[in-house]
């Protein structure tokens, strides 16, 4: 079994530490624990690693957030994986920080890289994990609070935040999306 794990994210060491970065900070501590490596290649970055029996294509696209279905349809279609098996991750604004919802289809929410993909695909049938970031900002400074660095007490949660993620991430290539949906209850 195969699947493709996106993190989004934009490239660039200005957007590192950001929140909408979430994406690319979870799929790194995933590289992490299986002993991964990144490798350039086309449309972004990509390392490949093993998890009890299964492929994970681990990607972070280099089109920016908001052209990422582009990265994502190439990678499906160049390693032949089924949308299903395929997950994307990313920040929320509409959940409180640190807060996770994984789901086997959905809406956009407004999240232009989700929107992106769904153009892109021609459909809101993947799965995807939204990492809640909060919405702790003032009327008109959502941009500067979304590409906004982590406050230091949320900086000292995202460990804790990333695990869980990594834990999620998990067990939805192994015992399913719904079982894994689970996973973020406990």
């Amino acid at each position: 079994m195969k699947y493709l794990i996106t993190g989004l994210g934009n490239i660039g060491s200005e957007y590192d530490g950001t929140r909408h970065n979430i994406g690319f900070d979870a799929v790194d501590a995933l590289c992490k624990k299986l002993d991964g490596s990144w490798r350039n290649d086309h449309h972004g970055e990509l390392a490949e690693v093993k998890h009890k029996g299964r492929t994970l294509i681990l990607l972070k696209p280099n089109t920016y957030m908001n052209l990422s279905g582009k990265a994502v349809r190439y990678w499906l279609q160049k390693e032949k994986i089924e949308l299903e098996n395929s997950l994307v991750i990313c920040d929320d604004l509409n959940l409180v920080f640190g807060k996770q919802r994984l789901r086997a289809k959905g809406s956009d929410g407004g999240h232009n890289g989700l929107k992106n993909i769904q153009e892109i695909l021609a459909s809101d049938a993947y799965p995807r994990l939204r990492i809640g970031i909060g919405s702790d900002f003032s009327k008109g400074k959502q941009v500067n609070f979304v590409l906004g660095k982590w406050s230091e007490d949320e900086r000292a949660e995202l460990p804790h935040i990333l695990d869980k993620s990594v834990e999620v991430i998990l067990a939805m290539t192994t015992i399913g999306i719904t079982r894994a949906m689970n996973v973020l209850s406990k």
